[in-house]
Protein backbone atom coordinates (compact mmCIF):
# COMPACT_ATOMS: atom_id res chain seq x y z
CA UNK A 1 0.00 0.00 0.00
CA UNK A 2 1.61 3.51 -0.97
CA UNK A 3 1.99 6.70 0.94
CA UNK A 4 2.82 10.29 0.84
CA UNK A 5 5.59 11.36 2.17
CA UNK A 6 7.94 14.65 2.64
CA UNK A 7 11.51 14.52 0.89
CA UNK A 8 13.79 15.72 4.24
CA UNK A 9 16.17 17.70 1.72
CA UNK A 10 13.14 20.13 0.57
CA UNK A 11 9.96 18.81 2.89
CA UNK A 12 8.00 18.64 -0.60
CA UNK A 13 5.49 15.90 -0.92
CA UNK A 14 5.87 12.86 -2.81
CA UNK A 15 4.14 9.31 -3.63
CA UNK A 16 5.33 6.25 -2.87
CA UNK A 17 3.63 3.13 -4.13
CA UNK A 18 4.50 -0.26 -5.74
CA UNK A 19 3.36 -0.50 -9.63
CA UNK A 20 4.50 -3.76 -11.38
CA UNK A 21 6.91 -4.66 -8.95
CA UNK A 22 8.90 -1.05 -8.84
CA UNK A 23 9.00 1.24 -6.21
CA UNK A 24 7.88 4.27 -7.35
CA UNK A 25 8.79 7.94 -5.97
CA UNK A 26 7.52 10.54 -7.61
CA UNK A 27 7.89 14.39 -6.03
CA UNK A 28 5.29 17.06 -6.59
CA UNK A 29 5.64 20.65 -5.44
CA UNK A 30 3.40 21.14 -2.99
CA UNK A 31 5.18 21.66 0.50
CA UNK A 32 3.81 19.27 3.37
CA UNK A 33 1.02 20.64 4.97
CA UNK A 34 -2.16 18.86 6.01
CA UNK A 35 -4.48 19.85 2.73
CA UNK A 36 -1.75 19.20 0.71
CA UNK A 37 -1.57 15.26 2.01
CA UNK A 38 -5.37 15.07 1.84
CA UNK A 39 -5.26 15.91 -1.63
CA UNK A 40 -2.52 13.63 -2.49
CA UNK A 41 -3.68 10.87 -0.70
CA UNK A 42 -7.06 11.18 -2.62
CA UNK A 43 -5.24 11.13 -5.76
CA UNK A 44 -3.03 7.94 -4.43
CA UNK A 45 -6.22 6.15 -3.79
CA UNK A 46 -7.48 6.49 -7.41
CA UNK A 47 -3.52 5.51 -8.95
CA UNK A 48 -4.27 2.44 -6.74
CA UNK A 49 -7.84 1.72 -7.52
CA UNK A 50 -6.77 2.06 -11.19
CA UNK A 51 -3.49 -0.55 -10.38
CA UNK A 52 -5.60 -3.07 -9.11
CA UNK A 53 -7.84 -2.82 -12.25
CA UNK A 54 -5.37 -3.11 -14.42
CA UNK A 55 -6.26 0.73 -15.99
CA UNK A 56 -3.36 3.05 -14.54
CA UNK A 57 -1.25 4.41 -16.79
CA UNK A 58 1.99 5.77 -15.71
CA UNK A 59 2.95 8.49 -18.08
CA UNK A 60 -0.81 10.07 -17.21
CA UNK A 61 0.13 11.02 -13.81
CA UNK A 62 3.49 12.00 -14.13
CA UNK A 63 4.68 12.18 -18.04
CA UNK A 64 8.02 13.53 -17.44
CA UNK A 65 8.93 10.76 -14.92
CA UNK A 66 12.10 8.55 -16.11
CA UNK A 67 9.79 5.69 -14.77
CA UNK A 68 7.20 6.59 -17.44
CA UNK A 69 9.93 5.64 -20.57
CA UNK A 70 10.12 2.26 -18.83
CA UNK A 71 6.68 1.52 -18.22
CA UNK A 72 6.52 3.01 -22.20
CA UNK A 73 8.60 0.24 -23.14
CA UNK A 74 7.08 -2.59 -20.90
CA UNK A 75 3.82 -1.78 -22.49
CA UNK A 76 5.11 -1.52 -25.96
CA UNK A 77 6.93 -5.08 -25.59
CA UNK A 78 3.22 -6.42 -23.72
CA UNK A 79 1.25 -5.35 -26.87
CA UNK A 80 3.72 -6.52 -29.39
CA UNK A 81 4.73 -9.66 -28.01
CA UNK A 82 7.96 -9.32 -28.64
CA UNK A 83 9.29 -11.50 -25.68
CA UNK A 84 6.89 -14.76 -25.88
CA UNK A 85 7.13 -16.71 -22.40
CA UNK A 86 8.73 -14.16 -20.24
CA UNK A 87 6.89 -16.18 -17.44
CA UNK A 88 5.89 -19.64 -17.32
CA UNK A 89 2.76 -21.22 -17.69
CA UNK A 90 0.28 -21.51 -14.70
CA UNK A 91 0.16 -25.07 -14.95
CA UNK A 92 4.17 -25.38 -14.92
CA UNK A 93 4.49 -22.67 -12.32
CA UNK A 94 1.32 -24.67 -10.01
CA UNK A 95 3.16 -27.66 -10.05
CA UNK A 96 6.34 -26.72 -9.38
CA UNK A 97 4.77 -24.78 -5.97
CA UNK A 98 2.79 -27.69 -5.52
CA UNK A 99 6.02 -29.80 -5.49
CA UNK A 100 7.86 -27.13 -3.14
CA UNK A 101 5.56 -27.16 -0.67
CA UNK A 102 4.46 -30.65 -0.01
CA UNK A 103 7.18 -30.91 2.39
CA UNK A 104 5.46 -28.37 4.48
CA UNK A 105 2.42 -30.00 4.27
CA UNK A 106 0.43 -32.91 6.27
CA UNK A 107 -0.78 -35.46 3.57
CA UNK A 108 -4.49 -34.41 3.89
CA UNK A 109 -3.58 -30.69 3.00
CA UNK A 110 -1.70 -32.21 0.19
CA UNK A 111 -4.38 -34.05 -1.84
CA UNK A 112 -6.84 -31.26 -0.60
CA UNK A 113 -3.99 -28.87 -3.11
CA UNK A 114 -3.44 -31.44 -5.71
CA UNK A 115 -7.53 -31.76 -5.74
CA UNK A 116 -7.49 -28.14 -5.95
CA UNK A 117 -5.46 -28.00 -8.79
CA UNK A 118 -6.17 -30.95 -10.67
CA UNK A 119 -10.45 -30.06 -10.80
CA UNK A 120 -10.62 -26.51 -10.79
CA UNK A 121 -7.07 -24.14 -11.43
CA UNK A 122 -5.37 -26.03 -14.17
CA UNK A 123 -8.10 -26.75 -15.98
CA UNK A 124 -9.23 -23.04 -16.26
CA UNK A 125 -5.56 -21.42 -16.11
CA UNK A 126 -3.57 -24.05 -17.23
CA UNK A 127 -2.34 -22.57 -20.36
CA UNK A 128 -1.93 -18.55 -19.40
CA UNK A 129 1.28 -17.27 -18.58
CA UNK A 130 0.98 -16.16 -14.78
CA UNK A 131 1.86 -12.94 -15.47
CA UNK A 132 -0.87 -12.29 -17.70
CA UNK A 133 -3.58 -13.48 -15.47
CA UNK A 134 -5.98 -10.26 -14.88
CA UNK A 135 -7.99 -9.70 -11.91
CA UNK A 136 -11.82 -9.93 -14.53
CA UNK A 137 -10.21 -13.25 -14.77
CA UNK A 138 -10.12 -14.33 -11.23
CA UNK A 139 -13.36 -13.04 -10.56
CA UNK A 140 -15.30 -14.54 -13.83
CA UNK A 141 -13.56 -18.10 -12.30
CA UNK A 142 -14.87 -17.25 -8.95
CA UNK A 143 -18.09 -16.36 -10.05
CA UNK A 144 -18.26 -19.95 -12.23
CA UNK A 145 -17.90 -21.99 -9.09
CA UNK A 146 -20.90 -20.64 -7.99
CA UNK A 147 -22.56 -22.04 -10.85
CA UNK A 148 -20.41 -25.97 -10.68
CA UNK A 149 -23.46 -28.71 -10.50
CA UNK A 150 -22.74 -30.31 -6.83
CA UNK A 151 -24.22 -33.66 -6.72
CA UNK A 152 -27.84 -32.25 -6.34
CA UNK A 153 -26.52 -28.76 -5.64
CA UNK A 154 -26.04 -26.33 -8.13
CA UNK A 155 -23.15 -24.13 -6.99
CA UNK A 156 -20.27 -24.54 -4.28
CA UNK A 157 -20.52 -23.13 -1.38
CA UNK A 158 -19.09 -20.05 0.38
CA UNK A 159 -16.58 -21.66 2.03
CA UNK A 160 -15.25 -24.82 -0.71
CA UNK A 161 -15.00 -21.63 -3.11
CA UNK A 162 -12.79 -19.92 -0.46
CA UNK A 163 -10.35 -23.13 -0.48
CA UNK A 164 -10.18 -23.12 -4.03
CA UNK A 165 -9.34 -19.54 -4.60
CA UNK A 166 -6.53 -19.71 -1.80
CA UNK A 167 -4.23 -22.02 -3.74
CA UNK A 168 -4.31 -19.21 -6.58
CA UNK A 169 -3.82 -16.69 -4.67
CA UNK A 170 -0.22 -18.48 -3.24
CA UNK A 171 0.54 -19.35 -6.47
CA UNK A 172 -0.44 -15.60 -7.96
CA UNK A 173 1.79 -14.15 -4.84
CA UNK A 174 4.86 -16.49 -5.14
CA UNK A 175 4.77 -15.84 -9.17
CA UNK A 176 4.27 -12.02 -8.76
CA UNK A 177 7.18 -12.37 -6.30
CA UNK A 178 9.57 -14.18 -8.60
CA UNK A 179 8.82 -12.79 -11.68
CA UNK A 180 8.68 -9.15 -10.67
CA UNK A 181 4.82 -8.56 -11.87
CA UNK A 182 2.01 -7.18 -9.41
CA UNK A 183 -0.45 -10.06 -8.28
CA UNK A 184 -3.88 -9.08 -9.63
CA UNK A 185 -5.61 -10.97 -6.63
CA UNK A 186 -5.12 -7.18 -5.02
CA UNK A 187 -8.25 -6.39 -3.41
CA UNK A 188 -9.78 -9.75 -3.84
CA UNK A 189 -11.48 -10.39 -0.37
CA UNK A 190 -12.80 -14.00 0.58
CA UNK A 191 -16.43 -14.70 0.67
CA UNK A 192 -18.26 -14.38 3.52
CA UNK A 193 -19.25 -17.88 5.30
CA UNK A 194 -22.57 -18.54 6.67
CA UNK A 195 -22.08 -19.18 10.65
CA UNK A 196 -21.17 -22.86 11.45
CA UNK A 197 -24.22 -25.14 11.42
CA UNK A 198 -24.43 -26.08 14.89
CA UNK A 199 -27.22 -28.43 15.98
CA UNK A 200 -26.73 -30.03 18.56
CA UNK A 201 -28.67 -33.62 19.83
CA UNK A 202 -31.11 -32.89 23.19
CA UNK A 203 -30.19 -35.59 26.27
CA UNK A 204 -32.96 -37.37 25.69
CA UNK A 205 -32.35 -37.90 22.02
CA UNK A 206 -29.16 -39.20 22.68
CA UNK A 207 -30.88 -41.59 25.29
CA UNK A 208 -33.04 -42.85 22.41
CA UNK A 209 -30.71 -43.46 19.99
CA UNK A 210 -28.22 -45.15 22.09
CA UNK A 211 -30.61 -47.10 23.67
CA UNK A 212 -31.78 -48.40 19.67
CA UNK A 213 -29.16 -48.36 17.71
CA UNK A 214 -27.39 -51.51 16.59
CA UNK A 215 -25.50 -53.11 19.37
CA UNK A 216 -22.60 -53.69 17.83
CA UNK A 217 -22.47 -49.81 16.97
CA UNK A 218 -23.39 -48.83 20.40
CA UNK A 219 -19.80 -48.49 22.09
CA UNK A 220 -18.95 -46.22 19.43
CA UNK A 221 -21.38 -43.83 19.30
CA UNK A 222 -21.47 -43.68 23.18
CA UNK A 223 -18.06 -42.30 22.85
CA UNK A 224 -18.74 -40.20 19.87
CA UNK A 225 -21.40 -38.67 22.11
CA UNK A 226 -19.95 -37.88 25.25
CA UNK A 227 -16.17 -37.37 24.29
CA UNK A 228 -16.11 -34.33 22.02
CA UNK A 229 -13.89 -36.58 19.81
CA UNK A 230 -13.61 -35.62 15.62
CA UNK A 231 -14.54 -38.63 13.46
CA UNK A 232 -11.04 -38.84 12.49
CA UNK A 233 -10.10 -39.17 15.84
CA UNK A 234 -12.38 -42.04 17.06
CA UNK A 235 -12.26 -43.76 13.93
CA UNK A 236 -8.31 -43.71 14.03
CA UNK A 237 -8.35 -44.22 17.61
CA UNK A 238 -5.97 -47.26 19.20
CA UNK A 239 -5.77 -48.87 21.70
CA UNK A 240 -2.21 -47.58 22.96
CA UNK A 241 -3.60 -44.95 23.46
CA UNK A 242 -6.54 -45.68 25.50
CA UNK A 243 -5.41 -45.42 29.33
CA UNK A 244 -7.97 -47.20 31.95
CA UNK A 245 -6.43 -46.64 34.77
CA UNK A 246 -6.03 -43.10 34.50
CA UNK A 247 -8.90 -42.92 32.77
CA UNK A 248 -7.64 -40.90 29.62
CA UNK A 249 -7.74 -41.10 25.88
CA UNK A 250 -4.77 -39.80 24.02
CA UNK A 251 -5.57 -38.40 21.17
CA UNK A 252 -2.48 -38.84 18.83
CA UNK A 253 -3.60 -40.08 15.29
CA UNK A 254 -6.42 -39.76 13.32
CA UNK A 255 -7.58 -41.44 9.91
CA UNK A 256 -8.02 -39.27 7.00
CA UNK A 257 -8.89 -40.45 3.20
CA UNK A 258 -9.06 -44.04 4.62
CA UNK A 259 -5.33 -43.57 5.87
CA UNK A 260 -3.42 -43.24 9.03
CA UNK A 261 -2.13 -39.45 9.80
CA UNK A 262 -1.13 -37.18 12.97
CA UNK A 263 -3.19 -35.24 14.76
CA UNK A 264 -5.08 -32.19 12.85
CA UNK A 265 -3.18 -29.59 14.82
CA UNK A 266 -0.73 -29.21 17.36
CA UNK A 267 -4.05 -28.27 19.73
CA UNK A 268 -5.91 -30.98 18.83
CA UNK A 269 -3.03 -33.65 20.21
CA UNK A 270 -4.75 -33.80 23.38
CA UNK A 271 -5.64 -36.11 26.51
CA UNK A 272 -9.36 -36.15 26.77
CA UNK A 273 -10.90 -37.60 30.32
CA UNK A 274 -13.27 -40.47 30.28
CA UNK A 275 -16.30 -39.48 31.64
CA UNK A 276 -18.22 -42.87 33.29
CA UNK A 277 -20.41 -43.61 30.44
CA UNK A 278 -17.20 -43.73 28.07
CA UNK A 279 -15.20 -45.50 30.77
CA UNK A 280 -17.90 -48.78 30.28
CA UNK A 281 -18.06 -48.83 26.80
CA UNK A 282 -14.22 -48.69 25.98
CA UNK A 283 -13.74 -51.32 28.66
CA UNK A 284 -17.00 -53.50 26.93
CA UNK A 285 -14.99 -52.59 23.42
CA UNK A 286 -11.87 -54.15 24.78
CA UNK A 287 -13.44 -57.27 25.43
CA UNK A 288 -14.70 -57.31 21.73
CA UNK A 289 -11.34 -55.82 19.48
CA UNK A 290 -8.86 -55.44 22.71
CA UNK A 291 -6.73 -58.98 21.79
CA UNK A 292 -7.36 -58.79 18.31
CA UNK A 293 -6.54 -55.34 16.70
CA UNK A 294 -4.32 -52.08 17.05
CA UNK A 295 -7.59 -50.04 16.49
CA UNK A 296 -10.10 -49.46 19.12
CA UNK A 297 -12.96 -49.48 16.34
CA UNK A 298 -12.69 -51.32 13.26
CA UNK A 299 -14.63 -53.52 10.62
CA UNK A 300 -14.82 -57.79 10.06
CA UNK A 301 -11.47 -56.96 8.54
CA UNK A 302 -9.91 -55.12 11.06
CA UNK A 303 -9.40 -51.77 9.33
CA UNK A 304 -10.80 -48.75 10.63
CA UNK A 305 -14.11 -47.78 9.82
CA UNK A 306 -14.97 -46.02 6.75
CA UNK A 307 -17.46 -43.29 7.84
CA UNK A 308 -19.39 -42.87 4.52
CA UNK A 309 -20.13 -46.73 4.95
CA UNK A 310 -21.05 -46.63 9.07
CA UNK A 311 -23.45 -42.89 8.44
CA UNK A 312 -25.54 -44.70 5.51
CA UNK A 313 -26.05 -48.14 6.96
CA UNK A 314 -26.01 -47.44 10.79
CA UNK A 315 -26.03 -43.31 11.33
CA UNK A 316 -28.76 -42.38 9.12
CA UNK A 317 -30.88 -45.32 9.09
CA UNK A 318 -31.54 -45.35 12.85
CA UNK A 319 -32.53 -41.74 12.91
CA UNK A 320 -34.77 -42.53 10.65
CA UNK A 321 -36.23 -45.10 12.19
CA UNK A 322 -36.35 -43.06 15.46
CA UNK A 323 -38.14 -40.12 14.36
CA UNK A 324 -35.30 -37.72 15.44
CA UNK A 325 -34.27 -35.35 13.17
CA UNK A 326 -31.62 -35.87 10.53
CA UNK A 327 -28.54 -34.33 11.38
CA UNK A 328 -24.70 -34.87 10.74
CA UNK A 329 -22.25 -37.70 12.83
CA UNK A 330 -20.24 -34.48 13.46
CA UNK A 331 -23.01 -33.13 15.39
CA UNK A 332 -22.44 -35.76 18.41
CA UNK A 333 -19.13 -33.59 19.12
CA UNK A 334 -21.15 -30.34 19.06
CA UNK A 335 -23.80 -32.16 21.21
CA UNK A 336 -20.76 -32.90 24.02
CA UNK A 337 -19.76 -29.57 24.15
CA UNK A 338 -23.09 -28.27 24.88
CA UNK A 339 -23.89 -31.16 27.65
CA UNK A 340 -20.60 -30.09 29.38
CA UNK A 341 -21.82 -26.21 29.64
CA UNK A 342 -25.22 -27.11 30.51
CA UNK A 343 -23.93 -29.09 33.39
CA UNK A 344 -21.37 -26.26 34.76
CA UNK A 345 -18.02 -27.95 33.38
CA UNK A 346 -15.29 -25.08 33.57
CA UNK A 347 -14.99 -23.57 29.95
CA UNK A 348 -11.13 -23.68 29.83
CA UNK A 349 -11.32 -27.23 31.07
CA UNK A 350 -13.77 -27.85 27.87
CA UNK A 351 -11.71 -26.26 25.26
CA UNK A 352 -8.96 -28.30 25.82
CA UNK A 353 -10.67 -31.82 25.98
CA UNK A 354 -12.05 -30.36 22.11
CA UNK A 355 -9.01 -29.22 21.19
CA UNK A 356 -9.19 -25.85 21.58
CA UNK A 357 -6.53 -22.89 21.95
CA UNK A 358 -9.12 -20.43 23.64
CA UNK A 359 -12.52 -20.65 25.22
CA UNK A 360 -13.82 -17.48 22.64
CA UNK A 361 -15.33 -20.36 20.15
CA UNK A 362 -17.14 -21.93 23.19
CA UNK A 363 -19.20 -18.90 23.71
CA UNK A 364 -19.86 -17.86 20.06
CA UNK A 365 -20.51 -21.24 18.78
CA UNK A 366 -22.32 -22.99 22.04
CA UNK A 367 -23.42 -20.93 24.60
CA UNK A 368 -26.90 -20.03 22.90
CA UNK A 369 -27.67 -23.73 23.63
CA UNK A 370 -26.92 -23.69 27.24
CA UNK A 371 -30.13 -21.95 28.77
CA UNK A 372 -32.21 -24.70 27.04
CA UNK A 373 -30.08 -27.11 28.56
CA UNK A 374 -29.94 -26.11 32.12
CA UNK A 375 -33.07 -23.25 32.38
CA UNK A 376 -30.49 -21.40 34.31
CA UNK A 377 -31.87 -18.31 32.53
CA UNK A 378 -30.88 -15.84 35.30
CA UNK A 379 -32.84 -17.85 38.00
CA UNK A 380 -29.31 -19.08 39.46
CA UNK A 381 -28.99 -15.17 39.92
CA UNK A 382 -32.00 -14.78 41.76
CA UNK A 383 -31.65 -17.88 43.76
CA UNK A 384 -28.48 -16.02 45.04
CA UNK A 385 -29.56 -13.05 45.84
CA UNK A 386 -32.79 -14.55 47.51
CA UNK A 387 -30.07 -16.66 49.41
CA UNK A 388 -28.39 -13.53 50.22
CA UNK A 389 -31.77 -11.92 51.33
CA UNK A 390 -32.67 -14.83 53.78
CA UNK A 391 -29.57 -14.47 55.09
CA UNK A 392 -29.42 -10.94 56.31
CA UNK A 393 -33.48 -11.65 57.91
CA UNK A 394 -31.97 -14.63 59.63
CA UNK A 395 -29.55 -12.49 61.22
CA UNK A 396 -31.48 -9.40 61.49
CA UNK A 397 -33.61 -11.94 63.96
CA UNK A 398 -30.84 -13.52 65.95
Amino acid sequence: MGSIRARKENGLLMFDFRYQGVRCREQSALPDTADNRRKMEKVLKVIEAEITTGAFDYRKYFPNSPLAKQFDRKKEVNMHEEVPGKTPLFEEFANEWYDENTILWKRSYRITQRLNLDCHLIPHFGQKEVSCITKAEILKFRASLAKVQNGNKTGLSADRINHIMTPLRMILAEAADRYNFSTPFVGIKQLRIPKTDVDPFSFEEVSIFLANVRPDYRNYYIVRFYSALRTGEIDGLKWQYVDFERREIHVRETIVFGEEDTAKTAESARTVQMSQPVYEALREQFSVTGKLNKFVFCNGAGAPLNYHNVNNRVWYPTLKRLGIKRRRAYQSRHTTATLWLGSGENPEWIARQMGHTTTRMLFTTYSRFVPNLTRQDGSAFERLLLGLQNQEVSNDHK
